[in-house]
């Protein structure tokens, strides 16, 4: 399967917003200091992901949590699905109660094989714009594969941080209570979340499955705690390991300018994702 045309590629719009409550919600959801932000003040970076939640009706949730697949993901074939990472660009704030609108393409769809075998690969370019100019470019990077075997998640190996490397870090205890408020906060069903039995049992997990979403705003969360006077412009993350329930997620980060480098680790050393950002003085 070929990556499609830009011009070819169907493009859907929306309008939405990201309200003072929901806002609320993740900024306690991420023990984050100070205030909420309230309406008319910025979004911290990717709470945009607040807005344009699924709205797929429930008889049409397959049996995984996830809205039934169209026929071009092959979902036969490549049963599971991941969020593997975005690019962001931010190039101006996206506030409180403002209204929002996205336009969404998928760029291509492309068959792959790596390490655990063939895999369909999607990249989709979200854009939001607001009072008619240009605030997010998103491409965001969607797995399909195989069911996932026992033997190839949760492998323990040993503790590779180097404490001393890092400048800024934050702890967070990862447990099911979690992984339950940011799945109904962001409306997403998929129950390798939440539903124990089913990610052991249907997908092979050895525990619930952290939100690739949610560990990318905790990077983005220790940005914003430790460079107050700065944004970011750009950020980058992929996820590298599957992080489960049950144990702590190390966030960890190096700087260089003004390019920083984030990871994220497990309470076992395994390094669960990566990401950069690039930050900007405030104006």
């Amino acid at each position: 399967m070929s990556a499609q045309q830009d011009n070819e590629a169907p493009q859907v719009s929306e309008v939405d917003v990201v309200s003072a409550s929901a806002a609320e919600a993740l900024h306690n959801l991420l023990d984050a200091p100070g205030p909420a932000p309230r309406t008319g003040e910025p979004l911290p970076p990717l709470w945009h992901w607040l807005a344009f939640l699924p709205r797929t009706p429930q008889r049409e949730l397959g049996n995984d949590g996830h809205p039934s697949r169209p026929p071009e993901t092959l979902p036969e074939k490549f049963p599971q699905r991941m969020f593997a990472g975005a690019q962001l660009s931010i190039f101006r704030d996206v506030r409180v109660g403002m209204s929002m609108a996205r336009s969404s393409t998928t760029l291509s769809m492309t068959e792959k094989v790596g390490k655990s075998g063939p895999m369909l690969f999607a990249s989709i370019e979200n854009r939001y714009e607001t009072d008619g100019a240009s605030a997010i470019v998103e491409v965001q990077d969607i797995v399909y594969r195989k069911k996932t075997k026992k033997s190839e998640v949760g492998q323990i190996v040993a503790d590779t941080m180097r404490e001393s490397q890092f400048i800024w870090g934050l702890d967070v205890r990862v447990d099911a209570t979690l992984l339950f408020r940011f799945s109904a906060l962001t409306y997403n069903a998929h129950r390798i979340h939440y539903d124990l039995n089913f990610a052991k049992n249907e997908e092979g997990y050895p525990g619930l499955v952290v939100h690739g979403p949610l560990q990318a705003l905790f990077l983005a969360e220790l940005c914003r705690r430790h460079a107050q006077n700065e944004r970011i412009e750009d950020f980058e993350f992929r996820a590298l390991h599957p992080l489960f329930d049950g144990g702590t997620m190390r966030l960890r980060a190096t700087r260089e300018g003004q390019k920083v480098s984030l990871l994220a680790f497990d309470q076992f050393g395994q390094n669960t994702m990566k990401a950069s950002a690039t930050l900007a003085n405030l104006v």
